[in-house]
């Protein structure tokens, strides 16, 4: 595995190192060893799938208040992603930056996301498949979002959303 630091502090993105051989390519896509040596969190407690029918389905921006702050690692396994995270950790040095990446099938690359920060991400195409590993339970008490087109954050989006939940249509403003 390549990893990649973002300009966030704590999130890279993943590439995976394929050994190719006549029946197609074998490659490790998690070995704890090799995010923890670079001080991630390499907990894992729950993996989730979610699958969306429609391009331009937008899901996020999620978080989970600590303590039960959750540490990701995202890949879109079928279809195509763009995938967006938001620093909301106050002390940190890119407090309320944003980095998008696309994942997609045929890059097979992945989004390492420490805790503190919302995760979400727009379908780039029909049929959308995207796994993910969290360092710790999903607990629904401490779940938080911020709205996707919060003007405090201006993130840009590669498509406006077609489909998206009315929760996710109105977490609040987050304060300038």
């Amino acid at each position: 595995m390549t990893f990649t630091e973002t300009r966030i502090a704590g999130a890279w993105i993943v590439d995976i190192t394929a050994i190719p051989d006549d029946r197609g390519f074998f490659a490790m896509t998690w070995q704890p060893g090799e995010f923890h040596a670079r001080g991630l969190d390499s907990s894992l407690a729950q993996c989730n799938l979610s699958w969306n029918h429609k391009r331009g389905t937008l899901r996020g921006m999620h978080y989970q208040r600590a303590p039960h702050a959750q540490a990701k690692l995202v890949r879109c396994t079928r279809g195509a992603v763009h995938d967006v995270i938001i620093d909301l950790r106050p002390g940190s040095p890119t407090f309320r930056e944003w980095v998008g990446v696309d994942l997609n099938q045929d890059n097979r690359r992945m989004l390492y996301i420490p805790g503190g920060l919302a995760h979400g991400y727009i379908t780039m195409s029909d049929e959308a498949e995207v796994f993910y590993q969290a360092s710790t339970p999903w607990e629904p008490k401490a779940e938080g979002g911020v709205r996707w087109d919060d003007p405090a954050f201006a993130v840009v989006w590669p498509a406006a959303p077609v489909v998206i939940s009315e929760r996710d249509a109105t977490w609040p403003l987050v304060e300038p």
